[in-house]
């Protein structure tokens, strides 16, 4: 009886919307989204890459991931993947180009990807009975996957991107992907109340700081948080500079500075 109170009243606060989105950030553009009813959505999953320090241990204790969303096909993004696929059965969200050079050549579970987790740009779809939508948004960057074996070289892996993700009774967040400025992004500022934004600052291999503060002003969320910088010496830009850059730009958007394997619960 216990049991059947205790089912009754976490629906209730689901329903409710009292249960709350948590955000963890792996470093680098790796991201886990715990959706209200207590789904795990892993973005660009390098959960063992260089700046964190507990990154083998956190792989280690993953016991439930139902999705994992990949921007693009280079190694720093497609990181843990596989492993983490074969551990808990997620499905592969991802372009059709993407989710199939990942199949035929990094060896992703041919069952868990499908029609019903691929999309393209502009395409939007619905996961775990609605309580997911994730909209295929472009990206200014490239993507192939470096393959060791046979073939050993780059395999087209479709074109790089990011993605808006919409949480039932939840937030709406913004991944960028690995990508440069581009005026379009204002589409996506005058089309969605987005609440978080995920943005790259590195520079080098995308937009730094001074043209990811424009980036915020135009797609305008109420929170932006800061990625791929720091993870190796090249990725040169800072938070702040990102920081000082949203000044100048006199953005109103609130930067929000995640550490390495800190959890944001989102109101």
């Amino acid at each position: 009886m216990k049991k059947i109170l205790a089912f009754f009243f976490l629906f209730y606060l689901i329903g409710i919307g009292y249960c709350k989105t948590e955000l963890l950030w792996y470093g680098h553009s790796g991201f886990s989204i715990k959706t209200p009813s207590g789904k795990i959505l892993l973005i660009d999953p390098w959960i063992t890459n260089p700046a964190n320090k507990e990154g083998q241990k956190q792989l280690e204790e993953l016991k439930q991931v139902d999705l994992i969303l990949l921007t693009h096909a280079h190694g720093d993004h497609i990181g843990n993947t596989v492993e983490i696929a074969k551990k808990t059965g997620a499905k592969l969200v991802a372009t059709f180009d993407l989710g199939k050079a990942m199949v035929n050549y990094a060896g992703f579970p041919e069952k868990q990807f499908g029609y019903d987790t691929t999309g393209n740009f502009g395409g939007e779809i619905i996961l775990l009975n609605g309580e997911v939508k994730v909209l295929f948004v472009p990206a200014l960057h490239s993507s192939a996957l470096e393959t060791t074996g046979s073939p050993k070289g780059l395999i087209y892996g479709g074109n790089p991107g990011g993605f808006l993700i919409t949480i039932k009774n939840g937030p709406v967040i913004y991944h960028t992907g690995d990508t440069d400025l581009f005026e379009d992004m204002k589409l996506i500022g005058q089309l969605y109340k987005v609440d978080i934004m995920l943005a790259c600052i590195g520079d080098k291999f995308t937009m730094g700081p001074k043209r990811a503060s424009i980036a915020v002003k135009y797609v305008n969320p109420k929170i932006v948080i800061p990625m791929h910088f720091g993870t190796f010496p090249v990725l040169t830009g800072t938070v702040e500079e990102f920081e000082k850059s949203l000044a100048e730009e006199k953005v109103a958007t609130r930067l929000r500075k995640l550490k390495i394997g800190e959890v944001m619960v989102i109101e």
